[in-house]
């Protein structure tokens, strides 16, 4: 009885634990995505909590929902405008990774992210699907307590949903992959050099989207040059630092995004950011998905081989050797079975007897 109370409270520490660490995460990149707020210091283009939600529920399983309630209401307590409001806003937080998880898990979702339909389970049901709870909620909170317009409940309503749904398409993903990396061995160096160079690159491509120049578009040849060379590992981390860069020049208004209203900047930039996550998730999905293939064919053509070479080890055995003077011929080397050769009469006799009949005259008689 001893034992298993202890083994109890181990797990309810260990639960309290995940819960704490899981609303400390929320509210701390919930402070950095408010960095880059657009709508009433409270609503973001892009949201990383959300995906940081979705991805623990994923990993440590539903009963983490309160770390991110906590974290939800921490991270919105200041923001108001009430106490109640905000307890719908954080309600809605809440339950919008519940129902993506849900969702992804009636899908069939690995956490691997190593096949083509994980990949798009996790954009259509665990970033668009579920992640319309949270934005009809909060904006429909904010409408209903006076601090948002009518007008404005739909550009509101689009970035919030943007937000949180670029939330869990750009940083699931780069958890899921963290979660399962190992560090690898037997690298040549030349690897490691196209690694540096890369990420080298990533940030060369960051300072130039975020200069005057519209130049967003530069972003996709490292997306597909990371997803094709280093697959979900490479893809994931650069859809999410590409993005970011995109969501600075959209703060700023500089680029492609000067000039213009709030609205025609929300699109303009979440279809780069659903444009920049897709390419990346799809193309590293694809890859992964083939070189895995490659590997299970190498491993069956490897097996065939082997039951083919131990089926003719097998074969050779069957064969009995042949006896070290053993005669040539039905009599012996000769042909001859004896000195009045009886054994040639018996067998000719035999091979007559045994032959079947052939040409025209299959089907005779012989007596005749």
């Amino acid at each position: 009885m001893t034992d298993v109370r202890r083994e109890r409270l181990r797990r309810s520490g260990l639960t309290t634990l995940e819960i704490c660490v899981v609303a400390a995460l929320y509210f701390g990149s919930a402070e950095l995505g408010l960095l880059q707020q657009l709508v009433r210091s409270q609503v973001t283009p892009l949201w990383p909590p959300s995906g940081i939600a979705v991805a623990s529920m994923l990993l440590r399983g539903r009963r983490v929902w309160p770390g991110v309630a906590l974290g939800a209401f921490l991270a919105n307590v200041d923001l108001g405008p009430s106490l109640p409001a905000v307890l719908a806003i954080t309600a809605g937080n809440t339950l919008a990774p519940v129902c993506s998880c849900l969702l992804l898990r009636r899908a069939g979702f690995r956490n691997e992210l190593d096949r083509l339909r994980d990949v798009l389970g996790l954009i259509f049901l665990g970033a668009f699907t579920g992640m319309l709870v949270s934005a009809t909620t909060g904006t429909t909170t904010l409408l209903v307590s006076g601090a948002l317009s009518t007008a404005g409940f739909w550009p509101t309503w689009s970035v919030w949903w943007t937000g949180d749904a670029m939330g869990v398409l750009v940083v699931t993903p780069v958890l899921l992959v963290l979660s399962s990396a190992r560090w690898p061995r037997n690298v040549r160096t030349s690897r490691w050099m196209e690694a540096v160079l890369l990420v080298a690159a990533t940030a060369a491509v960051g300072f130039v989207e975020t200069g005057r120049a519209p130049l967003l578009f530069l972003g996709f040849p490292l997306l597909v040059w990371a997803a094709f060379r280093f697959q979900l590992a490479g893809a994931a981390p650069c859809a999410l630092a590409v993005s970011t860069f995109a969501i600075v020049a959209a703060a700023r208004r500089t680029g492609p995004f000067a000039g213009h209203d709030l609205l025609t900047n929300m699109i303009t930039l979440q279809a780069f950011n659903g444009a920049a996550a897709l390419t990346a998730l799809l193309l590293g999905a694809v890859v992964s998905e083939r070189d895995q293939n490659q590997r299970e064919i190498v491993d069956a053509c490897t097996q065939i081989a082997g039951m083919v070479s131990r089926i003719t080890a097998g074969d050779r055995h069957l064969v009995p050797p042949e006896e070290p003077g053993a005669p040539e011929g039905p009599g012996g080397a000769d042909g001859v079975g004896g000195a009045d050769g009886e054994g040639t009469t018996k067998a000719a006799s035999s091979s007559m007897r045994r032959r079947p009949p052939t040409g025209h005259r299959a089907g005779r008689d012989d007596r005749i």
